[in-house]
């Protein structure tokens, strides 16, 4: 099998020569972006040997202007593919697919409506607080919170149909909301639920298979379990969250798994190459070859040296 058919033939739960494999990183500032950018996935994804071509993604929604009340959320305009973060993030997955290995299978990034939502002002709040403003604001007075929403969700759809008309096919999503701390069980179904599963279903019609990376910790998985129609992969903090694989494959009954490997501890971070391998053998050992793709939590540590994604990867097709 190519790594292509391979990955395809694990979302679609049928028999894989072996299980492949999926890693990906945040590069470092003078090399995620531009020409830099582009040479960093391709040394990356040479020197791993990764079944999965994942192209990160830091082309953020930008600072519209102050936001310190719910009214000033109409400062964010509307986003099309033409809007700058967009076109500059379709332009870098163009370079990068004009020059990746033919048969790899391909993913774009795309952050989710609740990441994309506190982009413009994280740098202003830091992530905690913006998280709390958002979540205030939109208890205070929701409409010009959701209005703004609405636009970004638009911007994300234009992208996600931007990347498949690049070629990408499949498209990482990026789900933030589910944790206790923030919102409510009622507040998620109110504000996060309906962008999230609007976004999916364009992801969809656009032709990607849609991989639902559902990120941090303290989360309600429940809260995600009506997503299951709009996506083809589930990926989560099996570690981090903590939320166990078994019970995933309950929640998510008949879709494929990634992960199985904390990010940034244990092995992963702390063990031998020997020691590296010897996790993903046992990793596929307890979940099995079918409709499972190794992977981790996360994102792995940026310094990280990639002989080590090197040895999980060649572990598992020994």
């Amino acid at each position: 099998m190519t790594k292509r058919e391979r990955v395809l033939a694990a979302v679609a739960c049928q028999p894989v020569d072996h299980v492949p494999a999926g890693f990906s990183l945040h590069f470092p500032a003078d090399r995620n972006s531009g020409e830099a950018g582009v040479r960093a996935h391709l040394e990356f994804f040479q020197e791993t040997d990764t079944d999965i071509l994942k192209i990160m993604n830091e082309n953020l929604v930008p600072n519209y202007g102050t936001i310190k009340t719910p009214d000033d959320w109409q400062c964010i305009g509307a986003m099309g593919q033409d809007t700058g973060f967009i076109r500059r993030q379709l332009e870098f997955t163009k370079a990068i697919l004009s020059q990746c290995e033919p048969e790899g299978f391909t993913m774009g990034t795309l952050h989710g409506i609740t990441a994309s939502s506190i982009h413009p002002i994280e740098a202003v709040y830091g992530y905690d607080g913006v998280r709390t403003l958002l979540t205030e604001h939109l208890r205070e007075k929701e409409r010009p919170v959701l209005d703004a929403m609405a636009r970004i969700a638009e911007g994300m759809c234009a992208l996600a149909h931007g990347y498949a008309q690049a070629g990408v096919e499949s498209v990482y999503y990026a789900a933030l909301g589910a944790e206790r701390r923030w919102f409510t069980d009622e507040e998620f179904a109110r504000w996060i639920e309906p962008f999230d599963k609007l976004i999916l279903s364009e992801i969809r019609k656009a032709g990607c298979k849609v991989f639902l990376h559902i990120c941090k910790d303290g989360l309600e998985m429940g809260r995600y379990q009506g997503y299951g129609e709009l996506c083809d992969v589930v990926n989560w903090g099996v570690y981090e969250a903590p939320y166990p694989v078994e019970e995933a494959r309950k929640l998510f009954q008949g879709k494929a798994i990634m992960g199985g490997l904390a990010n940034r501890s244990g092995v992963m971070v702390e063990g031998s190459k020997e020691e590296l391998a010897q996790a993903a053998r046992d990793t596929v050992a307890r979940y099995g070859d079918t409709g499972f793709i190794l992977g981790a939590d996360c994102t792995l540590p940026t310094e990280i040296d990639y002989g080590r994604i090197r040895a999980i990867v060649e572990a598992v097709r020994a």
